[in-house]
Formats: structure tokens, C-alpha cells, sequence
């Protein structure tokens, strides 16, 4: 429901709403080398699945990478341009993920008949020391609507000709708390409005402006990038639609 002060702007607020898929993250009970939970099952941290035909991704200084997160489409409810099927990975660097070293990798529905890699001996507890996410977590997924997020370059509405923080100038505590609620753009998610302690990287590379969020985590009991701060994954849409994800990146920033 649209707050009452707001409800003269409703109309062409509608045309900023976007889809999304709300992520439930539930931390697991297994210590950080076990993962009980299936190769191909949508999770932060634990057992990737990866082709053994495949090479392992290493990070700059050729070590072994550390899966964060795992997007299995089949379990995730449809959202436009998205995959339906296949899985999306992003590992980072075990010593260097803060300075963005990371690859992102799709696997296609094909390839999940492949016979998967299930030795990870090479892969120690110590690698884990610099991770922002420092437990297995298993996902849940919820389709939700997406109103506008006070940070995302992409939401530039005009309230009366006031951006999103001048508004906020001209309304009571009660106010200024629900139009923060109602624009909240916070929290794991694929697709959506995205939430930054920062600003949008978008916003100063022209050939970035209008990419995509696909993947938002945030803070949570177990995660946190950097000070209370979020990791994202974007992409240009025409790829999204394509698969093709070697043009996507990752970007976090923090307090």
C-alpha cells in the first residue's frame, strides 16, 4: 500500500517497480569444509558444482578460488531476462577478493550431466580466514516487487522535482521512516534495486548505466563485506538474456 503522502506520485511510481527474487539465507550447522547439502543446490559458500573436465578458477596469483555464492535457476522463481535453468557462480580470491579479484561463471543445463569435481582436498580451512561470508548458508527463494532504493543511480524520480534525499527533507520523522521502508531496496536478492554504504559504480561509467543487478548480498549474521558492508554482481541485459556472463562483474563497497 502506497503511503498517503505519496499517493500523488503513484502513477508514475508504478513505472519505476521492478521484479525481483527475495533470497532466504539459512545459516547450516556444518563446519566450513563439510556441506551436506547437494552439489547443485543453491547455497553461499560450501561444495561448488564444477565439471571435472573443467579448470578450477584460480585467482591472480594462481590459487584456488572460494565459491561464495550459487545460483541454480531451477530452483528460483522466473523474473524477466533471467535464466530459467543452468547455474551461476561467483568464487573470489581467498587472499584478494577486496580488490575485486573474482570470476563469475555460468554453467548451462547441458553441462549439469557432466560428472562433477568432488575432490576440494586442495582446498584448506585456512582459505576461508578473509572471506566475507564465513558460514554455509542454504537458499531459499520468494519473488517480490521492488519499489526504489535511495542509492540506486537507476531510480531518479522526481518527486515534484526533488530527488529522493531533498524529498526526505520536507517530511516529518513519521514520514521521512515509511518513505525509507517503502523505497527499501535492502537485503539478499537477484535482480531489484540495489542497496550501496556508498554510491553506484554505475553512475560514473556511461557504459554501465543502465547493466543490471543480478546477484545482492548483504549483511547478515555470517556476512559482511568489509565494515557492514554489500557484494553485487551486474551485467549488461543484452548478456543476461544471451548467458552470457563472461562480461559480468562483481563490485562490493562498505563503511
Amino acid at each position: 500500500m502506497i503511503p498517503d503522502f505519496l499517493k500523488k506520485f503513484e502513477s508514475d511510481l508504478k513505472k519505476y517497480e521492478r521484479e525481483f527474487v527475495r533470497i532466504k539465507a539459512k545459516p547450516r550447522r556444518e563446519k566450513l569444509l563439510e556441506d551436506n547439502l547437494n552439489l547443485k543446490e543453491s547455497k553461499f559458500l560450501g561444495k561448488p558444482f564444477f565439471p571435472k573436465h573443467k579448470e578450477y578458477p584460480k585467482d591472480k596469483n594462481g590459487k584456488p578460488m572460494i565459491m561464495i555464492a550459487q545460483l541454480n535457476f531451477e530452483q528460483i522463481p522466473e523474473i524477466k531476462a533471467f535464466p530459467k535453468n543452468g547455474i551461476l557462480q561467483l568464487f573470489l580470491s581467498s587472499t584478494d577478493w577486496y580488490e575485486e579479484d573474482s570470476e563469475i561463471i555460468y554453467h548451462s543445463v547441458e553441462e549439469l550431466d557432466i560428472e562433477p569435481m568432488t575432490d576440494f582436498s586442495f582446498i584448506t580451512e585456512k582459505e576461508y580466514d578473509e572471506m566475507p561470508i564465513y558460514k554455509l548458508h542454504q537458499l531459499s527463494f520468494e519473488k517480490g516487487i521492488d519499489k526504489g532504493g535511495s542509492e540506486d543511480s537507476q531510480f531518479d524520480y522526481l518527486f515534484d522535482g526533488d530527488d529522493y534525499w531533498d524529498f526526505t527533507e520536507n517530511l516529518n520523522e513519521e514520514q521521512e521512516k515509511v518513505f525509507g521502508e517503502y523505497f527499501n531496496a535492502m537485503g539478499h536478492k537477484i535482480g531489484g534495486y540495489a542497496e550501496f554504504t556508498q554510491s553506484d559504480p554505475r553512475d560514473y561509467n556511461a557504459d554501465q548505466r543502465d547493466d543490471i543487478q543480478v546477484l545482492q548480498i548483504d549483511v547478515d549474521d555470517h556476512i559482511m563485506f568489509g565494515d557492514s558492508g554489500l557484494g553485487h554482481i551486474f551485467i549488461n541485459e543484452e548478456n543476461l538474456i544471451k548467458k552470457d556472463f563472461s562480461k559480468a562483474y562483481f563490485y562490493w563497497d562498505c563503511c
